[in-house]
């Protein structure tokens, strides 16, 4: 296997609850109340529909696509989402820096550096550009079975949700998370920072018109079927381990560019927000930006 650089599941397409418009000469990306399913293929128009985003729009008998029939590829919920601290360059959407909240990697002139969270004002935690990142992986259909599609987001709300739901399922069902017929579902809230407006999350439930009982009882005859066919999960969840802890750092190169124009966007003078419980410092906090713009003004 070669050295340094991260074995992703194959992914055959993209799953979004946005997408990216152009606006005043800049492409900037706009939420959505609906999930979209994509090809990796993009036009002038945008990404190009996937086939399984109609199939499923006809499973669901609904106009919007609001709930996405999935199994999850591995038992571990930490192979099924990849979720971290990252610190991203947006001119080229390049991973700077990534945190599990204990210990970061660093890119450096001396290559990529490892280094405790507590101990350095270096740690991505601590720049007001970091945002949490998560990749979902999962199957739609049954055609591929190890072939993937990927979900990325930068929401609390969906990460938190997706994580819990995940080792809830592997906990009452043996363990059983890669043979539950579960079901990707778009959730609104309003909070006081949304202004009352609705923001929607991801959350993954047991499959609609199914009872969790009923979902850990497909699970276990999914499960039999395959070790009856000599489908080896264990196995298959070990090459993912291996293939993840192969690189410091997953997204592809090709993939960064559009990383970078759908959750790190040209900006207008207005910076993100840290992650909650985290000082902002260093050259690119927001206070440092205010104060130097208020000494510009006095000049």
């Amino acid at each position: 296997m070669l050295k340094g650089f991260a074995i992703t599941p194959p992914v055959v397409g993209r799953i979004s609850i946005g997408r990216v418009v152009e606006k005043n000469g800049k492409r900037l990306p706009e939420k959505d109340d609906q999930f979209t399913i994509t090809t990796q293929v993009q036009n002038r128009d945008g990404w190009i529909l996937h086939p399984a985003h109609e199939a499923q729009i006809k499973a669901s008998q609904t106009n919007k696509l609001r709930s996405i029939q999935v199994m999850l590829p591995f038992n571990d919920p930490d192979l099924n989402l990849r979720a971290e601290y990252v610190q991203f360059n947006r001119e080229d959407g390049r991973p700077l820096s990534t945190s599990d909240g204990v210990t970061c990697r660093r890119r450096t002139g001396q290559g990529v550096q490892t280094v405790t969270c507590a101990d350095t004002e270096d740690c991505c935690l601590r720049f007001a550009d970091t945002k949490p990142y998560g990749r979902l992986y999962v199957k739609i259909g049954g055609k591929d079975d190890l072939g993937t599609f990927i979900f990325r987001t930068t929401s609390y709300n969906s990460i938190r949700t997706l994580a819990a739901r995940m080792r809830y399922y592997a906990a009452v069902s043996g363990g059983l998370l890669a043979a539950m017929p579960l079901e990707l579902k778009l959730r609104g809230k309003s909070t006081a920072q949304s202004f009352r407006t609705p923001i929607y999350y991801v959350d993954l439930v047991v499959r609609a018109g199914m009872t969790v009982e009923e979902a850990i009882q497909e699970a276990r005859r999914i499960d039999a079927q395959r070790q009856e066919a000599g489908y080896d999960q264990a196995a298959l969840d070990e090459a993912a381990r291996l293939g993840f802890g192969n690189g410091s750092f997953e997204e592809t190169e090709e993939d960064l560019p559009a990383v970078a124009e759908e959750f790190f966007p040209e900006q207008s003078g207005e910076e993100l927000a840290p992650p909650a419980g985290h000082p902002q410092t260093g050259s690119h906090s927001l206070a440092d930006k205010l104060k130097a713009k208020e000494e510009k003004a006095a000049a």
